[in-house]
């Protein structure tokens, strides 16, 4: 494998890359527009954003951020996983137009965190959080997605859902049936449908984007059951004129709610990093060419882009995971891929803005239902199991306390549980936040001996003395005088493994067999018995 990837011509970069892989990014950026068209107008009206500052968002991703990012492949745009923030903030400041502007102030001061993220070298933020804490946190804005677009899809007033919690919105389905519109509901459920069934496919014609055939049904059906006559203004998307809407709509009034505003500050610049720096990740392992990105610099990207978006009053942008892995099975190839979709995007709202505005808006709910069931799929829950009980119980109670507070308390409460944990199984305190480690050089060899504990919280430590050292060596990482490893760090370990090798080194992960793993599986987490 590693022979025929060093045979693979790295694409070129800059304007000689649109030259060379004009052709292949155009097309895919095509295709990768016309999965994001839909689910950006979702994602933002899910938001409490006007539907079209969800296409602004994207639009900006696509011609600005490709000539900053650091990562080659993925896409950038609004992305469901900050729904739920952003609703929040806009609830929070307010609700309705105001809360709208008042939110944009927030993202354009995490915006600049961001940027400061990336100057500061924090790409390796990920690196500190628990991994069961951050699918418990995924996991968790998964459920709360379904629990308010299931109304949307059964087009509820949204008015008699304003102030329900996801929990009250849940237990509201059977009175939401009860009430539901049978010509938009049946709309909205072929949709989910259609979205549900599509990646089940053993056909080429899988190919096309499950969204884009949601559209090709959603708006022939609405033009047949005439929705623009029978139906209340609210089952339609309104996104008006771009041109008009393109001014600065921020509103900094917001820092005179102080603990609210620096709540969702926090938030966006978070949860927006993490997500982001997970998708980089899992693109670089997809790459064909197995180019490694810099994620210092995707990060000022992401931020350039999050602070002029907000200040035009549009969404929050992350590395978005599946339009960034849609754009490598289409075989994109640069940075430009992404630049074409947010063309593609421009070009479709200037020219044919009156096609949107005949979208159901149960069809967009159908596609961010599927997002949602993505997120909290039972998979994940097995998943997590099969690692560990430990883990499960962290994933569960991250879920738990971000439903019932938000994600900030979620995400708090599963890095503290898991801390607790490593405590009870002997780690010593003050190892939980450094671990000694030693690096040593003989006879071709650079051995990392590890001592006390290797754990999530202590991982970025041990991550900078591996990232140290050159290529092309024999590594041999021993753990013997570990107490305890964590799951996150066996995973860490196993990802860096995979890294050196591809780039001609070996790595040897040794010392372990006197520690007592948590499960069978190969991340599962192991102290010493």
């Amino acid at each position: 494998m590693n022979t025929e990837n060093k045979k693979l011509k790295l694409p070129l970069e800059g304007l000689a890359g649109l030259k060379e892989n004009f052709s292949t990014d155009a097309i895919s950026g095509f295709i990768v527009f016309l999965l994001a068209l839909p689910l950006s107008l979702g994602i933002a009206k899910a938001s409490e954003f006007p539907p079209i500052m969800g296409l602004v968002s994207a639009i900006i991703g696509g011609l600005v951020v490709s000539f900053f990012m650091g990562s080659r492949l993925t896409i950038k745009g609004p992305a469901a996983g900050l729904i739920v923030i952003v609703a929040g903030a806009v609830n929070e400041f307010g609700g309705g137009e105001t809360g709208w502007h008042l939110a944009l102030g927030a993202m354009v001061v995490s915006g600049v965190i961001q940027i400061l993220f990336g100057v500061f070298k924090l790409g390796k933020l990920a690196d500190f959080f628990p991994l069961s804490a951050i699918h418990g946190m995924l996991a968790a804005i998964g459920i709360i997605i379904i629990a308010k677009q299931i109304p949307i899809l059964l087009d509820i007033n949204p008015a008699l859902l304003k102030g329900k919690s996801p929990l009250e919105l849940l237990a509201s389905i059977p009175h939401f049936i009860m009430h539901m519109d049978p010509k938009a509901t049946l709309v909205g459920l072929v949709s989910f449908s259609i979205m549900m069934i599509w990646p089940l496919l053993d056909s080429p014609i899988k190919k096309i984007p499950a969204p884009l055939m949601v559209l090709l049904f959603a708006i022939p059906a609405e033009l047949m059951l005439d929705f623009q006559t029978t139906e209340p203004a609210y089952a339609l998307v309104h996104i008006g004129n771009l041109l008009e809407n393109i001014k600065i709509n921020v509103d900094f009034g917001g820092f005179a709610h102080t603990g609210i505003f620096i709540k969702y500050v926090i938030m966006f610049a978070l949860v927006g990093s993490l997500e982001s720096l997970l998708t980089v990740k899992a693109i670089d392992m997809l790459d064909p060419f197995k180019r490694k990105s810099n994620t210092n610099k995707d990060l000022i990207a992401i931020g350039i882009g999050n602070t002029l978006s907000a200040i035009l009053g549009g969404l929050p942008m992350i590395s978005e995971v599946a339009r960034s892995s849609s754009n490598v099975s289409n075989g994109a190839k640069t940075r430009w891929a992404n630049f074409f979709h947010g063309f593609f995007i421009l070009a479709f709202v200037l020219l044919a803005s009156h096609l949107i505005e005949l979208i159901p808006n149960t069809a967009l709910a159908a596609m961010l239902i599927t997002v949602g069931i993505k997120l909290a799929h039972p998979r994940e829950f097995i998943h997590t199991f099969k690692i560990g009980k430990e883990q499960l119980a962290i994933f569960l109670v991250t879920i738990f306390f971000t439903l019932f507070e938000d994600l900030l308390v979620g995400i708090a409460a599963g890095m503290i549980l898991k801390l607790i944990i490593h405590a009870y199984h002997g780690a010593p305190i003050l190892a939980l936040f450094k671990a000694p480690v030693i690096v040593s050089f003989t006879d071709n060899e650079y051995l990392v001996e590890i001592d006390k504990a290797a754990v999530f919280s202590n991982f970025l430590g041990i991550k900078s003395k591996l990232e140290a050292i050159p290529p092309g060596f024999k590594v041999v990482i021993d753990l013997k005088n570990t107490k305890l490893v964590d799951h996150s760090v066996m995973e860490s370990l196993h990802n860096f493994e995979r890294e050196y090798t591809e780039h001609g080194g070996t790595v040897s992960i040794v010392g372990h067999e006197e520690h007592e793993p948590a499960s069978s599986h190969a991340f599962a987490a192991r102290r010493k018995k």
